[in-house]
């Protein structure tokens, strides 16, 4: 990438660069490390929103994909991927019964359900299609999922609803937390072993039991789990970096700016949270961290501005100068974009358009 910084061309700041090499060795070793612990690999492209990319995640052998959306779906199928898992407790008003309904006459189409009214809701828009549904199931995040127990009534209505009740699945988020990675893999196997007992108590096989972030992943219990879904492993981000799950080196997004203003130690770049997306969890040390100055800090952003304090002891980039950002969600900061610039040793080789920006509904 240093190359890159003192050969933008046209290229005007900011925008957002990938380290092709870097982003393909994410991709090889999560890939990698699936086959070997005997795990389905299902990434969540919610995180890149570009074909492209998905395609090398297929190459590398990926079941399927992992999206938020039905739009993201919508895209994705239109793009030729056709085995598609909808991770969201999907509530299914007349519009979007309509929308899942075209998908299943398109690709395999697999969607989530929390509750008996949701599973109700679903096959009365869907009954007969061959949807298949997952039970989610709350594991310590507290966001959406039924309890593990309530599992096998919510996949008891689904049957009863003429839905195909393929298994169960749940998001460890409270993953997402300094020292909180190791305890968030135990809840998450515990809670999908009860969830997946409780359905086969109800006399319905529950053969897919799906978890896995990023940061995770790779405490996964491999007894209980049979297929992962982790989506920032693609680019990583400050936020991995700080939890431990990923090294600097292993950053394969980051926002190219500008220093735009400078006084003393403190320098201002032109990429604010329009194209860093605003996400600081309280744990975080600031609005995004500098790959190349891991010392300082971004210690405040506004729409078009990220005020960065660099050490004493570190030498200071001067106005005009091109620095890097890794975004604290690099999720949020792709939704932001319209294009991706991608980089090989350093030179820009091509764009790719972020073909799912804003596919929420």
């Amino acid at each position: 990438m240093q190359n890159l910084l003192s050969n933008l061309g046209d290229t005007a700041t900011p925008f957002l660069a990938i380290d092709v090499d870097v982003m393909d060795r994410n991709l090889s070793g999560m890939a990698e490390g699936a086959r070997q612990r005997g795990l389905v690999m299902r990434p969540h492209a919610k995180t890149h929103k570009v074909p492209e990319i998905a395609r090398r995640q297929m190459e590398l052998g990926a079941a399927g994909l992992t999206l938020a959306t039905v739009g993201e779906a919508e895209v994705f199928a239109s793009a030729g991927f056709n085995d598609l898992f909808i991770a969201y407790p999907i509530w299914a008003t007349p519009a979007r019964g309509a929308r899942l309904r075209a998908l299943t006459e398109r690709v395999i189409i697999r969607v989530g359900i929390d509750s008996i009214e949701g599973a109700q809701e679903l096959g009365r828009a869907l009954s007969g299609t061959g949807l298949e549904v997952m039970v989610e199931v709350d594991s310590g995040h507290h966001r959406s999922g039924a309890q593990p127990e309530a599992a096998g009534a919510v996949a008891v209505a689904a049957a009863r609803a003429g839905l195909n009740v393929a298994g169960v699945f749940t998001f460890p988020g409270h993953g997402y937390a300094p020292g909180g990675r190791d305890r968030a893999a135990k809840d998450e196997a515990e809670a999908l072993a009860r969830a997946a007992a409780a359905v086969e108590r109800a006399g319905i096989a529950a053969p897919i039991r799906s978890g896995g972030s990023t940061p995770t992943v790779a405490m996964a219990d491999t007894t209980v789990l049979t297929e992962m879904r982790p989506g920032v492993y693609v680019f990583n981000d400050a936020q991995q970096v700080e939890l431990g799950s990923c090294a600097w080196s292993d950053i394969a997004l980051t926002a190219v700016s500008t220093v735009v203003s400078r006084s003393g130690q403190t320098i201002v770049l032109d990429a604010g949270s329009k194209v860093l997306g605003a996400d600081q969890p309280l744990w975080v040390t600031g609005g995004g961290r500098l790959p190349d100055f891991p010392q300082a800090r971004v210690v405040a952003l506004s729409e078009h501005h990220a005020t960065v304090r660099i050490p004493d002891s570190v030498p200071t980039p001067s106005r005009g100068d091109i620095v890097r950002i890794a975004p604290n969600h690099v999720c949020s900061a792709v939704n932001l974009a319209d294009e991706l610039v991608v980089t090989k040793n350093g030179i820009i080789i091509d764009q790719w358009v972020v073909a799912a920006r804003g596919a929420n509904t």
